[in-house]
């Protein structure tokens, strides 16, 4: 029975994805959001803060879509405090109904949940904070342009500009990559190389995050996100690290996905958004930006190896008093385990045509439901959770360009360079990108200094790569809390450091 309302819930999900596929273009014509770049007045020779006072003066909304974007960043940071509070009330209301209790005065049905804590431990959670300012920005949209004016902003995005493809591939994509064949499979690959360490679990960190991170240029981010977070969970972080380990490897893994998708020209979002237009090919990437990003990564790995060193030698002794208790790896047959990487591979073949992805995702159910004797329970809550915080980010993000695109336009080589990395950490990488697509007569040192400060930027905030969310969700269960943005930002500042020298100077 959960089997068939899981099955369900799955294909009411398909159905609204498919929902926001469907429409008719032409009735965008009159569309109000967003203001395009080439409608506001020439700015050239204009400083930029000018710049920046004429576009709201052209367009009041820019300035409340962006102070309600800035919100959203804050409350992120903010999100573990949130959590904190919440566990404080819950506590509290404990507290009470005991005293009731032994006071003989608890009559009735008994409410053991606080709302209040409730509400407030959902304000804590990262991937529904986005979404729920997206109340006030369109109620702002309502308010001074009409219900349409919001209603025809979003139909833009679903199927003229398909913004809303990548968080449905997104939810799609870590479905499968969560399944245990796909677990099982990628978890021998990787043994391979940690058995030369001995399978400890420093062998197991250090295979992880080198080898991990380089699926992303072929399987997709998202999905090699998810498969890294799914081995560090089950063969690092059940050894309990201290917290600056926890949070030096989730930083690293997330400075490492953003770079390790830079090998090929059809996987990483950042990528993808320019190589066709300004005509990269994968030859191209490795030359200009694969071997950089092999070199940073291991190189982040390696310190951060010799710092903790003295740490990975306790969670060495640790490992050993479990071993009698290590779970021994379940049975999946070879041919369940190639089809799901048959579907995988499909899947990312099919990323741009999202009726296929959702048609072939259906059958994939149906296949799971068929072998569940060899399948984890599969997981839907925190993929489709991930996919509403990337819908959320794109549609505040979009309303973005107004300002993103003069400072992109004012900045010389090395400070273009910065620019990058520091805009990356407020918006996710893939946006930056595109917006250097829509300046005339971009240099080529400027296109490979705007695409190297992205992807090297992607991992210092939850925001600041798509993928983010999906590694975060599946690793945050590690942290008493959640995951503190500010101990990330810090955790990742190292590795991120590295492939910045590494991608300017060579």
């Amino acid at each position: 029975m959960r089997s068939l309302k899981k099955a369900a819930f799955i294909l009411g999900f398909t159905l609204i994805c498919a929902a926001c596929f469907a429409g008719d273009a032409d009735s965008l014509g009159n569309m109000r959001y967003p203001t395009a770049l080439a409608e506001y007045p020439d700015s050239d020779g204009i400083p930029l803060l000018e710049t920046l006072k004429e576009r709201v003066k052209y367009d009041p909304f820019n300035l409340y879509a962006t102070i309600i974007f800035f919100l959203a960043i804050i409350h992120t940071f903010l999100s573990r405090y949130f959590n904190v509070w919440g566990d404080k009330v819950q506590r509290a209301h404990y507290a009470r109904l005991e005293k009731l209790e032994m006071e003989g005065k608890l009559y009735g049905k008994v409410i053991p949940v606080s709302f209040r804590a409730t509400l407030l431990h959902f304000l804590g959670e990262v991937e529904a904070i986005f979404g729920i300012w997206l109340i006030p920005l369109f109620l702002g949209m309502i308010f001074t342009s009409g219900w349409n004016s919001m209603t025809d902003y979003v139909d833009y995005l679903a199927f003229v500009d398909k913004k809303y493809t990548e968080p449905m591939f997104v939810v799609v994509i870590m479905c499968i990559a969560s399944t245990k064949p796909i677990i099982i499979f990628t978890g021998r690959v990787i043994n391979k190389i940690a058995k030369i360490g001995g399978s400890t679990p420093a062998s197991w960190w250090i295979s992880i995050l080198c080898i991990g991170p380089l699926f992303g240029s072929f399987i997709t981010e998202p999905a090699a996100i998810t498969i890294c977070a799914m081995l560090l969970s089950k063969k690092f972080f059940i050894y309990e690290p201290s917290l600056k380990l926890k949070y030096a490897t989730i930083g690293l893994l997330l400075v490492s996905i953003s770079a390790g998708g830079t090998l090929t020209h059809f996987a990483a979002p950042p990528v993808l958004m320019v190589a066709s237009k300004w005509g990269w090919d994968t030859p191209f990437m490795m030359e200009h930006f694969g071997w950089k990003a092999m070199v940073g990564i291991f190189v982040g790995v390696a310190l951060y190896y010799f710092i903790f060193k003295k740490e990975f030698e306790r969670l060495k002794l640790v490992a050993k008093k479990r071993l009698a208790l290590a779970e021994t790896e379940e049975y999946v047959p070879k041919y369940i385990i190639a089809v799901h990487l048959f579907i995988l591979a499909f899947t990312v073949f099919t990323l741009h045509h999202p009726a296929i992805v959702l048609f072939s995702f259906l059958f994939f159910i149906a296949y799971i439901m068929a072998t569940r004797h060899y399948q984890y329970e599969l997981n839907v809550k925190t993929p489709i959770l991930v996919g509403f915080f990337l819908a959320s980010l794109v549609t505040h993000g979009t309303l973005q360009a107004w300002w993103i695109e003069p400072i992109l336009t004012s900045l010389g080589d090395f400070t273009m360079f910065l620019g990058s990395i520091v805009l990356t950490s407020v918006n996710d990488n893939a946006a930056i990108t595109y917006l250097g697509t829509l300046v005339p007569d971009f240099s080529p040192v400027k296109q490979y200094l705007l695409v190297s400060g992205a992807v090297i930027g992607g991992g210092l905030t939850v925001i600041a790569n798509a993928p983010n969310p999906a590694g975060l969700s599946i690793l945050s269960k590690h942290f008493s809390f959640g995951v503190s943005p500010l101990y990330l930002f810090l955790g990742a500042i190292s590795p991120t450091v590295i492939l910045a020298l590494i991608f300017y100077i060579f």
